[in-house]
């Protein structure tokens, strides 16, 4: 487990348990919100981020939480020898989101760069649901499927499930040390 890639609808809890997995493993957390916009929510140009993109693939380690773009995230789940698919029902995304945005008046967003703006994001993040879950998830849930055997693969489609997939990851690496 060197390379992990997080991904899955708005709103799944993507970048805090990316932050978890980094925390457990020790790999290098790379947010692809952060790389691809500027503080204050503008977006760096499309050349800026895949080139980023493509330097974060070069290493040898890594644990990346997001979409970033179509281009860019079928190639990021090929290189990755963990896929970890959050696939919750579609309300508990759209349920996260506004929770997401009504907390994020106070606290800002995990995972989003500094001084993002929580109206204008959050709208974007509504639109993205619908758009996601018609036209990638079943995509990801067929790759998934087929990949199966290639990669460790976790396909987590309930709160429960993401916590026990955190337990088994410490538990492992626990287990790896001490051998």
């Amino acid at each position: 487990m060197k390379k992990i890639a997080v991904f899955g609808n708005t709103g799944g809890g993507k970048s805090t348990l990316s932050q978890r997995l980094s925390e457990i493993t020790n790999l290098p957390l790379y947010v692809l919100d952060k790389i691809q916009y500027k503080s204050g929510g503008e977006k760096v140009s499309s050349e800026e981020y895949k080139r980023a993109h493509e330097e974060i693939l070069a290493t040898d380690q890594w644990v990346i939480d997001g979409f970033g773009c179509l281009e860019t995230v079928w190639l990021r789940l090929s290189q990755a020898d963990t896929l970890v698919y959050i696939d919750f029902p579609l309300y508990i995304h759209f349920w996260w989101v506004t929770k997401r945005f009504i907390t994020g008046f106070f606290t800002p967003p995990q995972g989003w760069p500094e001084n993002s703006p929580i109206l204008k994001s959050s709208m974007s993040s509504y639109r993205t649901l619908w758009l996601c879950h018609k036209r990638l998830t079943p995509k990801y849930r067929e790759y998934v499927m087929q990949v199966r055997n290639t990669k460790k693969v976790y396909h987590l489609e309930s709160t429960k499930q993401i916590s026990q997939f955190v337990e088994l990851i410490q538990t492992d690496l626990r287990t790896n040390s001490s051998t």
